[in-house]
């Protein structure tokens, strides 16, 4: 079992910046990989962008260049495993609940989501 908390969303001006936060507990060595997805209202649930166990990262197109997701690798060997989201330049379309995932395995995980709203 994992447990995954985020923070770090709220309002911000387009063209501002925020910086996510995850904070995974549990059976955090079993994590194959950490991933945010995103979901705007009336739309289905996308994937953001992703970091597996051994560093490598993909984005969702429509971040690239923008977002960044990072981690802090020395955290997985103590109680909190901390994966983060740097959102830079953003726009009213990014406007979403940012949720958390984690893949142990054939099980996926979810936090309950912060939410990231883009507006003047």
């Amino acid at each position: 079992q994992v447990q995954l908390v985020e923070s770090g969303g709220g309002l911000v001006q387009p063209g501002g910046s925020l910086r996510l936060s995850c904070a995974a507990s549990g059976s955090i060595l079993s994590i194959n990989a950490m991933a945010w997805y995103r979901q705007a209202p009336g739309k289905e649930r996308e994937l953001v962008a992703r970091i597996t166990s051994g560093g490598s990262t993909n984005y969702a197109d429509s971040v690239k260049g923008r977002f960044i997701i990072s981690r802090d690798s020395a955290s997985r060997f103590t109680i909190k495993y901390m994966v983060f989201l740097q959102i830079n330049s953003l726009k009213p379309e990014d406007t979403a609940v940012y949720y958390c995932n984690a893949v142990c395995g054939p099980s996926d995980y979810w936090g309950q989501g912060t939410q990231v709203t883009v507006s003047s």
